[in-house]
């Protein structure tokens, strides 16, 4: 009959502007949301209480909130490190299944700059 489950499907398209906006930071709707929320360390920025539903949810499941099953996005989508340039030092999952900042909590809480890029570390040695 065509019935889909609506909140798996929902859940599902979403995941895929998650996985568009750490793929295409050239593309438009990368440009808008950046012009709009503004960006830091190569992340458009949460939008606090301005924040239109939409984008909210799609953080949430970039997060692993509210959809029941854990953190769907990070869990199942694989990060290449590559260059450095959009793999935040402490808070992605780049090295094990943690991020470094709950691994090495006391160095994270003496960090200086708690949104370095792996590229930025890297080049400070």
């Amino acid at each position: 009959m065509g019935v889909r489950r609506v909140g798996a499907f929902n859940v599902s398209l979403l995941g895929k502007w998650c996985w568009r906006m750490q793929m295409e930071k050239e593309g438009l709707w990368y440009r808008v949301l950046k012009a709009r929320y503004g960006e830091e360390g190569g992340r458009i920025r949460e939008g606090g209480r301005q924040a239109s539903i939409w984008w909210k949810t799609v953080r949430h499941i970039r997060e692993g909130l509210g959809v029941g099953v854990g953190n769907w996005f990070e869990d199942n989508v694989r990060r290449v490190v590559g260059d450095g340039r959009n793999t935040l030092f402490w808070y992605d999952n780049w090295i094990g299944n943690l991020p470094l900042k709950m691994k090495f909590s006391h160095l994270f809480d003496l960090a200086v700059d708690k949104l370095s890029l792996v590229r930025d570390m890297e080049s400070r040695g």
